[in-house]
């Protein structure tokens, strides 16, 4: 197996950090004690300031946001919730 090149490891990257973004919120509704906070809403919220202030645009956040809305039914098979 060939060593990852420069794309390939930024690639990887991202997506080790979206894993880990996930976990951290998973981990922030289980042990959430502030009851005026709704944990997803606000680190989306969050995610969404931090991809403004390294240059993304509106239109690409948004986009995709969107895009990944509608491709959630692809995955979660038309559940609400994974069981």
């Amino acid at each position: 197996m060939e060593p990852l090149d420069d794309q390939e490891k930024i690639y990887f990257a991202a997506h080790s950090a979206a894993y880990d973004f996930g976990e951290a919120c998973a981990k922030f509704r289980d042990q959430n004690t502030y009851p005026d906070i709704q944990p997803l809403e606000n680190v989306i919220t969050s995610l969404m300031t931090e991809l403004w202030d390294r240059c993304f645009s509106q239109g690409e956040i948004r986009q995709a946001f969107e895009a990944a809305l509608q491709d959630m039914n692809r995955y979660a098979a038309g559940e609400e919730r994974r069981p």
